[in-house]
């Protein structure tokens, strides 16, 4: 009678689970080794002994972390941990951002992490990869999700800013200070007015100008900064400073919020932003179709989005899907991030 092989992943309450390998990825309570796809707070977190993760991303993990003890791995480049081959993959998803592929007796599962298939020209673009099981977000897994050409985006973003300027108005513009705010400085056309940022993205803009990421020149809003100084700048800020004493120093101002969730009128209308810009560092609906039917995968777990509607859209279609509950969550939702 042959014995039932333990599966490469298990799903614990620490986290994702190699048992094989004796190494977690992107675990919520702390372990021994946690292999890290990228350094948003919902999946590099405090507390592990030993962190691994990609030699792109590893700079912002330390910045957000301070000390903690984290080697590094090239994208593509293979690791043998214990019993278990890994290899790091570009998600797409942020600068540094990867899928751990993860191979045991010849059986491949891989780990998405966040990602997005659309390249955007900061980001490494997302790699393709065969395997048996993929373990898949699914922030935007419904058909209304589907993002706008870049193209169109950048010319409605330049546009908007330009328009306030020349009616003297600054533009306060929300976006997630690690990833979504870098992509969107770097859509910027610069010679439209001085650009100013939030100290906890010009603190991330700082570790990535290091690395060799091309982004427009910034100046920091520090308490002694006169706005006055800067008529018609645009302002790049967390969501969670827009409509607080820190805008308002601005004076008059037209507010943008840059999000996938912007798809949505009642979002829209919850952050009472006077623009919203439909741009998201996840797979759209369309996205995430495409990089599950690139896997060949037969077996698809889904961790955190619309997971039961979606699992269930691929149970129809033939895959073996399965809701793996997770406590990661997402960098677009509408709490207020850390001040990292």
């Amino acid at each position: 009678m042959a014995l039932m092989r333990e599966p490469v992943l298990t799903f614990t309450e620490q986290g994702i689970f190699c048992p094989a390998g004796g190494f977690h990825i992107d675990p919520w309570r702390p372990v021994d080794r946690a292999l890290i796809t990228h350094g948003h707070a919902d999946h590099a977190r405090p507390g592990h002994r030993r962190y691994l993760a990609t030699e792109a991303a590893t700079p912002v993990i330390r910045h957000r972390l301070g000390e903690i003890s984290i080697d590094t791995i090239r994208y593509g480049e293979t690791r043998r941990i214990g019993g278990a081959t890994v290899s790091f993959h570009p998600a797409g998803h942020i600068p540094g951002s990867a899928q751990v592929r993860v191979e045991v007796g010849g059986e491949v599962w891989v780990v998405s992490g966040d990602y997005k298939v659309a390249p955007d020209g900061l980001s490494e673009p997302f790699e393709p990869l065969r395997c048996h099981a993929f373990v898949s977000e699914c922030t935007f897994g419904l058909p209304v999700f589907k993002w706008d050409d870049e193209a169109r985006v950048r010319v409605a973003l330049n546009d908007w800013w330009a328009a306030n300027a020349a009616q003297g108005r600054a533009s306060i513009l929300g976006a997630y200070s690690l990833g979504k705010a870098q992509r969107l400085l770097a859509m910027l056309d610069a010679g439209t007015g001085p650009i100013l940022t939030h100290g906890a993205v010009e603190n991330t803009n700082e570790v990535l100008r290091a690395q060799g990421y091309a982004l427009p020149g910034t100046l920091r809003v520090t308490p002694d900064l006169d706005p006055k100084a800067h008529p018609g700048a645009l302002v790049v800020a967390p969501p969670s400073a827009l409509g607080t004493p820190w805008a308002r120093r601005f004076g008059p101002a037209s507010t943008g919020f840059a999000s996938g969730w912007m798809r949505l009128r009642g979002v829209r209308r919850r952050r009472a932003a006077d623009r919203g810009f439909v741009i998201s560092d996840h797979a759209d609906w369309d996205g995430l179709q495409q990089a599950i039917e690139a896997t060949g995968a037969e077996k698809i777990f889904v961790t955190h989005g619309y997971t039961d509607i979606f699992a269930r859209w691929l149970t129809s279609r033939g895959f073996d899907a399965q809701v793996v509950p997770t406590e990661f969550g997402s960098d677009e939702d509408d709490s207020a991030e850390e001040a990292a």
